[in-house]
């Protein structure tokens, strides 16, 4: 509900829904009109990863991806949520136009395993429907935040100047000439393949 009591709506377009682990992706996806996200699939981290999870989001034509950014409990980054704004950064490039946002996750692993144990599924047995649950959870959080204050959730990742490994010369730039270029990467503009 707005400010004033009723319920803001959603931009109308499918959303794909990514929980960034170190072994698995979960993959959900939203409905058209924006109300309710589902499981899609798992995918196994690896060289096609990114491959796969763009392939989902044309096959779906999704107006926009969400990430899951998994923050401590405090509200700070540590490597995990470094690693997912890494995987969001080549993802973006990957999916480009389509947009990247990364939404705060903390909880959505274990609020994916409660509603399953409730539903008698047993975690231990099935870590890629967990996984899948943990991003039905962060994209029906991103809905729902969107929905309560009219506004897309979280940031939006930046896609900056597209930067190539050099495999001749180990070099991390389209440029020859530029030896350092990892230095950019570093502040944030641009990301290695």
């Amino acid at each position: 509900r707005g400010r004033h009591g009723w319920l803001l709506s959603v931009r109308p377009g499918v959303r794909v829904g990514v929980d960034v682990g170190s072994v698995r992706v979960g993959v959900a996806a939203c409905d058209p009109d924006g109300m309710l996200a589902t499981p899609v699939e798992t995918v196994h981290r690896g060289t096609r990863d990114l491959d796969r999870l763009a392939d989902i989001v044309a096959e779906r034509a999704a107006i926009e991806v969400v990430v899951g950014l998994p923050l401590s409990l405090s509200g700070h980054e540590g490597p995990a949520a470094s690693a997912a704004r890494g995987f969001a950064r080549e993802l973006a490039h990957r999916v480009a136009p389509c947009p990247v946002r990364l939404v705060d996750e903390r909880l959505s692993t274990v609020a994916a395993t409660r509603g399953m144990r409730e539903r008698g599924i047993s975690a231990r047995h099935s870590r890629r429907a967990v996984d899948q649950a943990a991003a039905v959870v962060i994209l029906q959080s991103a809905l729902d935040a969107e929905r309560a204050s009219g506004r897309p959730p979280g940031e939006i990742v930046r896609v900056g100047p597209v930067h190539h490994k050099r495999l001749n010369r180990g070099l991390v730039s389209g440029r020859s000439d530029q030896p350092h270029a990892g230095h950019a990467l570093q502040a944030g503009h641009g990301v290695a393949q």
